[in-house]
């Protein structure tokens, strides 16, 4: 793979729709020059995942992803038997007499295992991207496995081997702080931080999601959304919710006018549902950003 420097990064980035600080820079050249994965922390909504997707796409790389959750296993990150496929097989060769031995060995080959997206992304043939995405919600022995497949390089299966990468992958963990991860998961990573963007780079991330939005209105829009995000909000509004936001707001007809009509806050505030998520977020946000008690 050819080396990139960090402009090439960054502009490869923007061809993306992706509009990155200089931190996610610098962080994508290191991670990408030391082969090391990246540990993507901040507020839920900021980017995080959106992040290793945008690489992908920039890079031109496959993208696998697994989604933490509570409870989740080693199998469902990895792969697991297929039960029915064995026990189907072997009563088949029962019928035709088939030699048993050979059989049993034979159920036990990648044939009869179903690969999940960790196992998959070590074994693609081309450059990956493998996102493990709220790795804070897996518990401690998911998390410790995942340090020996990423540190060792390698992921063993009981009965069928053990697999070796087989590409050049960058892999990011995201988490939002739900429980603290391992020292040693902090160890083997670069640290990224991202937090909500600045009012300026956040009109640069929607104009390029949205660029039929006028910029009067996206100005207008984000300077609401980040004095809503001041107030202690159960859920502050994403990037996303931003964006959806102006997209709402021009499907209505509100900004036939380029925006202008936009000076008066009546048609924000009845739109502003679209990003505030609890009805006591909305009490407070219409009480304070539109000194309403509707």
């Amino acid at each position: 793979m050819p080396v990139l420097d960090k402009n090439q990064i960054k502009k490869l980035l923007i061809q993306s729709n992706y509009i990155p600080d200089d931190n996610i820079i610098m962080t994508l050249f290191l991670a990408l020059e030391l082969g090391k994965p990246i540990l993507v922390e901040g507020p839920p909504g900021t980017g995080k995942t959106e992040l290793s997707k945008a690489v992908a796409r920039a890079l031109d790389r496959d993208f696998f992803r697994v989604q933490c959750y509570e409870g989740i296993t080693f199998e469902q990150m990895v792969g697991e038997w297929n039960y029915q496929k064995q026990l189907l097989h072997l009563e088949m060769s029962r019928l035709k007499e088939t030699n048993m031995n050979k059989l049993d060995k034979d159920v036990f080959s990648e044939e009869f295992f179903i690969k999940r997206p960790l196992l998959q992304a070590f074994i693609n043939h081309t450059p990956s991207v493998m996102l493990i995405d709220e790795i804070d919600k897996a518990d401690e022995e998911v998390e410790s496995f995942l340090l020996q497949a990423l540190g060792e390089k390698e992921i063993t299966v009981n009965d069928l081997g053990t697999f070796q990468l087989q590409n050049d992958i960058l892999v990011v963990l995201t988490s939002n702080s739900q429980r603290m991860l391992l020292d040693e998961t902090r160890d083997r990573c670069l640290f990224l931080y991202i937090n909500y963007p600045t009012p300026e780079r956040e009109i640069e991330i929607v104009k390029a999601l949205v660029p039929e939005a006028p910029s009067i209105l996206v100005e207008r829009v984000v300077g609401f959304i980040a004095r809503i995000r001041k107030l202690d909000l159960v859920k502050k509004p994403s990037i996303r919710a931003t964006v959806d936001w102006i997209q709402t707001l021009i499907a209505t007809g509100k900004c036939e006018d380029g925006g202008r009509s936009l000076s008066s806050d009546q048609s924000l505030k009845n739109t502003v549902r679209v990003v505030v998520k609890s009805e006591d977020d909305l009490k407070k946000v219409n009480s304070m950003i539109f000194n309403s008690s509707d």
